[in-house]
């Protein structure tokens, strides 16, 4: 039994980390194609191959065995490597492959076992949630130079599971089933995991608490039903209400509040989420079917909650109506989840002898526990130069990806560390959003330069800018801007420096010409007259644009201009620029030196501005 379930907790941990990788490279082909062109046949051929994938339990389980269980175990480890493989397009083919297989073995698993299986899946959130601790919100084995580590671990288990697991267990079905309301129950049951309850960094930015604490106490939560015996899990009909209302409310406390509190709330939502979870499981559904039809139900289900999600973000080309709904996604699939509860509730399945303080399991989590503290410990913060000059820099890092949807935000960070910046102005920062690898742009790129984060959430808590700074914690105060289309904001931090205050403003504008225009007047007002400063961002305006002209009205200069830049290097796009859309304006401010590194690491290239202290 043992060697069963690591394997699954294997196969279901690559498998939710290619639902991660498919929804990011996938995000990456419509974007491109749908907003910048030409559309091509590709764009239905990548949507029909995520489909496919995640349809085909419906296809590949109709009967299950022990035999095809092993197949599709070790189909999804052969493919895993590919999710760590440099080029988004093999990120692709490996997600696809990994999901239908990982797919296929969970219906089956469930159609043999089902009352056991749902620890694994627990287990295998908890795994995932420990590689993302460990590599600052980027999943450790899917970040670049991985490829290598996994192509062996890949070897390893191949061995392990076709020897080791072929000799220990037999075929053992058991004909469990699975209803078509409990199916759809792990749908929901997984949006709500890998979009925000075991992905502590969204939680953090959804309260505005801390990450470190929720990073840990996210961890102990989605432990809770592995330590509760069987018989506890089967709930009466009074218990599934208060477990449903519990989620629910938390949920929105959680999107609409802030601090201790809500994210109080958004724990509380996770233990109900695993503990309506594990008890959907370990009741009796009043049918017969194999699990393979209604885990593909499910699996469209979350698809569907997904791109819906998706659409909260990027409404203003979509969807407008979606504007600030994302939490009515979430509501969906927490009350599908807990509806579904009600539904399949019934007499317990028989449960194997279980000893729920089983030394393995407390030792499993303990570890786990342990990795997270060392990763989230506190890290030395560099301290800001005490000499006559300061490095300032601006950066559209286009969510932690290149061009052409490479995922790069560990060169983004070398880059960054390479030109010795002190303070950066960060557009297009994610946050712990499916589609840029749920990583937490802005706590990543802190994490590894040694920098402080300001930070404004602009749409669904989880999009935003940034102000990275060295030294010590600094005033930081923001505001949203008039925004008819995509909503954007300004941020400021108070630098105290050696010889005295500058106020650092970054900001974002949006494409609309009617709103930009709107925004930089909101902006100047926000910045104030008169003060020591500098105002960076993407401004998506160039040289005598409106915008631009109303910045210098404002008595900030132009770097470039000042040093006698002819022609100033474009910044947009990065690959052969054409146009220069992205400034750092001064005030009051001498600038030494000013250039443009060479960089592809994202769509826009950098902006580097030293400055002189009087």
């Amino acid at each position: 039994m043992r060697t069963r379930m690591l394997t699954t907790v294997v196969v279901l941990t690559f498998t939710l980390q290619s639902l991660r990788v498919l929804f990011s490279t996938l995000f990456g082909f419509i974007y491109d194609q749908v907003f910048e062109g030409p559309i091509t046949a590709w764009l239905g051929v990548s949507t029909g191959l995520a489909l496919a994938a995640l349809i085909a339990p419906a296809i590949l389980a109709r009967r299950p065995s022990a035999e095809r269980s092993r197949v599709f175990a070790l189909a999804a480890i052969l493919a895993r490597p590919l999710l760590s493989a440099p080029d988004a397009q093999l990120k692709f083919y490996g997600a696809v492959l990994v999901a239908a297989a990982g797919l296929a073995f969970l219906a089956i698993e469930m159609s043999r076992a089902g009352v056991t299986l749902w620890r694994g899946l627990l287990w295998a959130l908890i795994s995932e949630q420990t590689l993302r601790l460990l590599g600052d919100t980027f999943d450790l084995s899917l970040q670049p130079g991985s490829l290598t580590v996994m192509v062996i671990l890949a070897a390893v288990l191949v061995i392990w599971i076709a020897v080791v697991r072929r000799r220990d267990e037999g075929n053992g079905s058991q004909s469990e089933s699975l209803s078509w309301p409990a199916g759809l129950a792990i749908g929901g049951f997984l949006f709500l995991q890998v979009s925000l309850l075991s992905l502590p960094s969204a939680s953090a930015r959804w309260t505005l608490v801390p990450y470190a604490p929720l990073a840990l106490l996210t961890l102990l939560t989605t432990a809770v039903p592995l330590f509760l015996p069987p018989q506890s899990l089967q709930f009466s009909r009074r218990t599934y209400l208060a477990l449903i209302v519990i989620l629910n409310a938390a949920l929105l406390i959680g999107y609409f509040g802030q601090g201790i509190f809500a994210a109080g709330c958004l724990l509380a939502a996770q233990i109900s989420a695993v503990t309506i979870y594990a008890g959907i499981a370990q009741s009796t559904a009043p049918v017969t079917r194999r699990a393979s039809g209604p885990l593909a139900g499910g699996m469209l289900f979350f698809l569907l909650l997904n791109f819906m999600n998706a659409f909260a973000f990027t409404y203003p080309y979509v969807l407008p109506f979606m504007r600030g709904l994302g939490w009515v996604v979430f509501l969906v699939a927490g009350l599908v989840l807990g509806g579904a509860g009600l539904l399949v509730r019934g007499a317990a399945k028989p449960s194997p002898a279980s000893h729920v303080w089983d030394p393995a399991r407390i030792t499993a989590l303990a570890l786990a526990v342990l990795a997270g503290t060392w990763s989230v410990r506190p890290l030395a913060v560099e301290p800001l130069p005490g000499g006559e000059t300061l490095r300032f820099a601006t950066w559209n890092i286009h969510y932690g990806y290149d061009d052409v949807w490479h995922t790069t935000i560990p060169e983004q960070a070398r880059v960054i560390e390479a030109a010795g910046v002190d303070v950066i102005a960060l557009q297009e920062v994610d946050t712990g959003r499916m589609t840029s690898y749920s990583v937490d742009n802005a706590y990543y790129l802190g994490r590894q330069l040694g920098m402080r984060v300001a930070y404004l959430p602009a749409v669904e808590h989880l999009t935003g800018i940034a102000l990275l700074y060295k030294g010590p914690p600094a005033r930081v105060e923001s505001a949203l801007l008039p925004s008819l289309q995509e909503q954007t904001g300004i941020i400021r931090v108070n630098l105290q420096t050696s010889s005295g205050e500058i106020q650092v403003h970054g900001i974002w504008l949006g494409l609309s010409a009617e709103d930009t225009q709107k925004q930089v007047q909101s902006a100047l007002a926000f910045i104030g007259a008169g003060t020591r400063a500098s105002f960076a961002g993407d401004f998506n305006s160039q040289d005598g644009d409106p915008e631009v002209e109303a910045v210098l009205a404002q008595g900030f200069a132009d770097p470039f201009t000042l040093l006698g830049f002819d022609p100033i290097p474009p910044t947009d796009p990065a690959i052969e620029p054409e146009k220069r859309i992205d400034y750092i304006f001064v005030r009051d401010l001498v600038p030494s030196q000013a250039w443009v590194p060479d960089s592809l690491a994202s769509d826009h290239r950098m902006v580097v501005v030293e400055l002189a202290l009087p």
